[in-house]
Parts: C-alpha cells; sequence; structure tokens
C-alpha cells in the first residue's frame, strides 16, 4: 500500500475505537489516511486522536467555509485511491443505499468516483434485519465492496454477527481492493457453487444446507484477480459476482453438463455440494394418503472424479469436502481417491453451513494449512493468492 491514499469515514458505534489501531497499520504499511468522522462517531473516538494518528487534518463538518469555498467536499471524495467506511453503522449504510447527502460523511460518498469498501459493525438483529440485508444488497450491486461482520459477543451483551472485523482483516481487504496487479489474468477457471436439488416429484426434492456463499466469493475474488470466471451455481439466491459469467443449474447431471461444456479451463474449483443420491422423479405430486412412497435411489455422477480424469482436465483441479469429523483425515482421503490436486476441508462441525465463516483447511501434496474461522471473503481471496501462484 506504499504511496496509496485512504479516506476513511468512521462511523457512530462502539467499535469506532477500532479505527484508530486501522490507521495506524495503514500508515505503517505506507499508506496515508484522511479521517471523516460523522457527528455519531465523535461520541466515541476524538478528531485529536485521528489527527494525530493519521498526522492529518481530520474533517467533521460539511460547512467548514474555508473548505467549502474551495468545494472542498468534492476534492476530498475525489483524491483518494480508495474510500473506507469503518464502522459502517446499519443507519450510514441505510443512507448511503438510498443516496443520501445529509452530512459530510454521505455527501462524500455521493460524490466520489473512487471505490468504496465497508466493513460493517451494528448490533445481530439490526445486521438481521431485512431491511439492513436489502440495504447491503442495494450496495453490493452499486459496485460497492461490502465485508462481512465478524460473529461473537456484542457489547450490548448479545452474540452473533455483527461486529466490526478485526483491524488486521480490514487492512488486509484494503490492500486486496488497491492491488492494481491482476496475477489471474488470461487464465480461465470455473468454479460450482451451491447445492443441487434433485427432485421428487414436481413440488418436492432432495436439497442440503449449502449457502452458495463461500463458492460465490470464490468467483468473485478470482475475478479481482483477473480471471475470466465460469460460475456454475445450484439454486441460491446470490447476486452474481462482478466480471463472472454465471450459469444456473438445478440438479447434479445438468451441473456435470455444464462443467464439461465450459472447458478448457485453466483451474476448476468445485465447490458446490452435490447430492450424492438422486431418486426416479414421479410424475405428480406423491400423496401422503398412499403412505410413504418406495424411492428407487441412484447414485449421482461424481463430477469431480470424472474431472480429474477426463482427457481436456484443467491444470488445477480443487475438491472441497463438508465434514462433520476428523475433517482434515476424511477430506486426505478424498483427495487421493477422486485424484484432485488439491481439496479443502471444510469443518462443519461448529461453524454450519450457511453461515458467514468457515473453518478450513487448505490439503496438498505440500502438507495441510489451516485457516480457523475466517470471513468468507478472506477464505476467497486467500485461496486466490495460492492458485495465482500455482498457475504462474
Amino acid at each position: 500500500m506504499n504511496g496509496k491514499r485512504i479516506l476513511l469515514i468512521i462511523g457512530g458505534g462502539i467499535a469506532a475505537y477500532k479505527s484508530c489501531e486501522l490507521v495506524r497499520l495503514l500508515r505503517k504499511q505506507g499508506a496515508s489516511v484522511r479521517c471523516v468522522v460523522t457527528a455519531s462517531g465523535q461520541k466515541f473516538v476524538t478528531p485529536m486522536s485521528l489527527a494525530a494518528l493519521s498526522e492529518d487534518k481530520v474533517y467533521t463538518d460539511l460547512f467548514d467555509l474555508k473548505d467549502e469555498a474551495e468545494m472542498g467536499h468534492i476534492q476530498l471524495s475525489r483524491q483518494a485511491d480508495l474510500v473506507v467506511v469503518a464502522p459502517a453503522t446499519a443507519d450510514l449504510m441505510a443512507r448511503m443505499a438510498a443516496g443520501i447527502a445529509d452530512d459530510l460523511a454521505t455527501t462524500l460518498l455521493l460524490a466520489t468516483d473512487k471505490p468504496v469498501l465497508c466493513a460493517p459493525a451494528m448490533n445481530v438483529r439490526m445486521w438481521q434485519h431485512p431491511a439492513t440485508q436489502r440495504n447491503i444488497a442495494t450496495l453490493k450491486s452499486d459496485g460497492i465492496t461490502v465485508l462481512n461482520p465478524d460473529e461473537g459477543p456484542m457489547a450490548c451483551g448479545e452474540f452473533g454477527p455483527g461486529r466490526l472485523p478485526e483491524p488486521e482483516a480490514i487492512a488486509a481487504a484494503i490492500a486486496a481492493s488497491l492491488n492494481t496487479s491482476r496475477p489471474l489474468s488470461g487464465k480461465h477457471i470455473i468454479v460450482t457453487a451451491g447445492p443441487t436439488h434433485e427432485p421428487i416429484d414436481p413440488v418436492r426434492v432432495i436439497a442440503n444446507r449449502s449457502s452458495g456463499k463461500q463458492g460465490f466469493a470464490i468467483a468473485a475474488a478470482l475475478a479481482e484477480a483477473g480471471a475470466k470466471v465460469t460460475l456454475i451455481a445450484g439454486p441460491v439466491s446470490l447476486s452474481t459476482p462482478a466480471g463472472v459469467t454465471r450459469i444456473d443449474v438445478e440438479a447434479a447431471r445438468q451441473m456435470e453438463g455444464e462443467v464439461n461444456a465450459a472447458l478448457p479451463a485453466d483451474a476448476a474449483i468445485m465447490v458446490a455440494a452435490v447430492a450424492d443420491w438422486r431418486v426416479d422423479e414421479a410424475p405428480s405430486k406423491l400423496k401422503k394418503e398412499a403412505g410413504p412412497p418406495a424411492l428407487n435411489w441412484q447414485k449421482n455422477p461424481d463430477i469431480l472424479a470424472n474431472l480429474c480424469a477426463a482427457p481436456n482436465r484443467p491444470k488445477l483441479v480443487i475438491g472441497f469436502a463438508a465434514e462433520t469429523e476428523t475433517a482434515v483425515e476424511h477430506a486426505t482421503a478424498k483427495r487421493l481417491r477422486k485424484g484432485c490436486d488439491w481439496i479443502v476441508a471444510n469443518d462443519v462441525s461448529i461453524d454450519k453451513m450457511g453461515g458467514e465463516q468457515n473453518r478450513v483447511h487448505l490439503i496438498t501434496n505440500a502438507g495441510t494449512e489451516s485457516w480457523d474461522r475466517m470471513d468468507k471473503t478472506a477464505i476467497a481471496r486467500a485461496l486466490a493468492q495460492r492458485i495465482a501462484d500455482a498457475l504462474a
């Protein structure tokens, strides 16, 4: 980040105290930081502290006559390489999503032509509220990067997702956003994500708890790194990451067909939780009055193993294994059985499928690398870097 310019907008929340450490980390890594503090943010952290750490003036008021005589808010919004909002409160993100510009922070955010990154922090109920989730979806569709909050105990006494990510994690996300190198340029990578739904009758399916979030995060990270990404997604309601070609499927056989159609590719990351079994689909809805149905089970195609054995196999094939016990041992055996180059063991014994964080182990010929309870975006970016190194 040497020489990069960060405009840091600090919202009002107890987590605002972490902004001081974030400024220190960014400065240590060579970035210059200019701070804007909202009126509520000043209740938690003082402009004097931020000025001392950033070695720059701190801005608080839209109607500072000296600055506004020179259209200071426009200059502030355009001079940075990246605008960071941390903490991004529920109220601040709601005003961003609505395009409101009623103070210096929201005016800057509406006037900027630079990329924006938000690090949310709020009560778990506020984070999970449908209004907040709608606002986040709007911000993402506008091209704003929104980090997932950490999960844990909160100042209010509740527990769950909503904690501001640690300053080190925010600094890493900032560094990734500022990375103009695109190490995967010219590479075609296939990603599968989400569950498969195997029909029982016209209204019922066999499914699993996969949300598709990790696969979509990996597709987004690969696209950020310059790859041409073909994302083959099972039934999920996630937005398509920027720069990614998405193909929607339902059942395992459809997914395998689309994977084969997408070849050739330089790499394939098989994140999808594919159903091992399917049944013969009944032509009409099964009635409970007829009693428990006799289902004729058939084995689904092994998409990962078949891809690894294909004559036009990608140079790098990565499998995923969701495990509830002895994750490394089971995944290591699966890697050898399937013939893939790497496998990511996802330990779902504590963090269940569909959550915002994962506990994973990357298993290769060189050994095992463990990433303990990381945000799915952070895991995706770390994996994208490993892939770039392997394909270089």
